[in-house]
């Protein structure tokens, strides 16, 4: 091999070593929009009394949350961003949760009251 190759061979090498730590160096963003939307997401699902109806789901919403924003204070933005989306759903999930089950709660309310009225109907119609 010719000094000029060997030459050659290793500026080249040395250029794609510079080239690799230099795409090291390129951080992604942290996920503060991503954290943002989860955040309010479980904030909406503690209102919607999530806590007391969907208790798993939010406990999972919760925890997603904080490993999250963990994650994003350490700076590692891919973990940070799907644990993020990750606690978003979750909240989300949480909160269609207890507004089913409070959904559920109020029709069984209303068939209890409307079964009611029905039976004082037929008592007030019935002959003494």
């Amino acid at each position: 091999m010719s000094k000029r190759s060997s030459g050659l061979i290793r500026g080249a090498g040395l250029g794609a070593a510079m080239a690799l730590i230099a795409a090291g160096c390129v951080t992604t963003p942290l996920p503060n929009e991503q954290l943002a939307v989860a955040k309010s997401s479980v904030q909406r699902a503690e209102q919607a009394g999530a806590p007391e109806l969907a208790p798993v789901e939010m406990a999972a919403a919760r925890d997603k949350l904080a490993r999250a924003e963990r994650a994003a204070a350490d700076h590692a933005a891919g973990p940070a961003t799907q644990l993020a989306e990750q606690a978003n759903a979750d909240a989300q999930l949480a909160e269609a949760s207890a507004q089913e089950k409070r959904s559920r709660k109020a029709a069984m309310e209303a068939d209890a009251n409307l079964q009611a009225l029905r039976q004082e109907s037929l008592r007030s119609t019935q002959p003494n």
